[in-house]
């Protein structure tokens, strides 16, 4: 379903995320604008370099070209190589009328020459409470405040927060392809990784970091040695030789979003042991709902925007502590799901269509680019 739009403007979107990392929110949505117009993912530079250049790839899936800007070592910390990089891009595609998209604050260093028809910024999370966040983060979150046409907050605890900072604002959680993860309630074949790993599974995948609560995990894997966790994905921000090794914990690594189903399939219960930090604070996990849709029981720690709505609707276990979390596995571990609890979850998961969040953005954005026209327009007769 392609949603109405006033013009089929480029969009160019400057992200902190490697297209080829975890597919999450960046990838769902600039995945269907592509549909409707040229979609430029400007990627964080790689420092590699002995001249500067744009690596270019067009992701055949999607249709979105992927920019990854290649910099020399000694220019680190000049915002010029980067600006010039992007002019060239820029001219060699032949952009004029744009929609720029930011998922980063710091990306506006470069390109806030553009003249776009709209700004766009997307806050899906609190970049400034990340380990390593830079310390000018906060000031050009500011800048871009100022700058942008339309805001959008990846949860709504995270708009409660930014809601004081521009008068066009609106919370737009991240929402599931129900399709691709309703898959794992009929496989039944293993992937081949995971085959021999003995049941009860509890399952996670995502980034591991600062976010992960690793005491937690090992503490309850230390406590029911009978059960196995498997955890899927790959490690940012943290030594991958400080993970634990025992028995029944098994780091599978990444694998393709394709894959994951396949996975949650084999799991009896999955679970979200995130740290209660200032890295938490504001997140919206979009696996929650993957993990329900994929008809699994979800033990997760006491996340702002798990709680509500998932805790409140009593379709998802908060637990804080390891005696807490292995009551509740052991309780969905001794329990079957009721046929009302699986009605429960698609009644919710029919409101948080990845297409119908797209749908919504897109007719935000045509409804500011209106009301920019109509302001300008009204400007304009002022002075004749």
């Amino acid at each position: 379903m392609t949603p109405p739009s006033l013009k089929r403007s480029d969009l160019l979107c400057f992200s902190h995320l490697r297209w080829n990392f975890v597919y999450q929110r960046p990838q769902h949505l600039m995945s269907r604008f592509a549909r409707e117009r040229r979609v430029f993912y400007f990627e964080e530079p790689v420092y590699d370099a002995p001249s500067q250049y744009n690596e270019i790839f067009d992701d055949p899936a999607t249709g979105v070209c992927v920019v990854t800007p290649h910099i020399t070592s000694d220019t680190k910390n000049s915002i010029e190589p980067l600006r010039h990089l992007l002019q060239i891009f820029m001219a060699s595609m032949n952009i004029e009328d744009h929609v720029a998209w930011y998922y980063t604050p710091l990306s506006l260093q470069f390109s806030d020459h553009l003249k776009p028809e709209l700004v766009v910024y997307d806050c899906m999370d609190e970049l400034s409470l990340f380990k390593f966040a830079p310390p000018a983060l906060k000031d050009w979150e500011q800048k871009l405040f100022n700058k942008a046409d339309l805001v959008f907050t990846g949860g709504m605890h995270l708009y409660e927060a930014k809601k004081k900072f521009h008068n066009n604002i609106h919370g737009v959680p991240s929402g599931i392809d129900v399709n691709h993860f309703i898959q794992a309630r009929q496989l039944v074949q293993d992937p081949p990784d995971q085959v021999t790993i003995p049941h009860p599974r509890i399952g996670f995948y995502g980034v591991v970091d600062e976010r992960f609560n690793i005491e937690l995990l090992i503490s309850v894997a230390d406590q029911k040695k009978a059960w196995h966790f498997i955890v899927i994905g790959p490690t940012a921000k943290i030594d991958p030789a400080t993970l634990p090794k025992a028995p029944n914990i098994h780091f599978i690594g990444m694998r393709d979003y394709k894959e994951l189903p396949a996975y949650l399939a084999g799991w009896d219960v999955a679970m979200m042991p995130f740290e209660l930090n200032e890295a938490t604070k504001f997140i919206s996990p979009t696996k929650t709902p993957e993990f329900l849709a994929a008809g699994k029981p979800v033990v997760s720690t006491s996340i702002h925007d798990v709680v509500h709505p998932y805790g409140d609707k009593k379709l998802v276990s908060i637990a804080d502590t390891p005696a807490e979390f292995i009551a509740a596995i052991e309780q969905y571990l001794s329990t079957e799901r009721s046929k009302n609890w699986i009605k429960d979850v698609d009644d919710l998961l029919k409101t948080m269509s990845w297409n119908d969040i797209w749908v919504r953005m897109n007719d935000l954005m045509n409804k500011t680019v209106n009301l920019k026209t109509l302001k300008h327009e009204n400007k304009s007769q002022t002075y004749v």
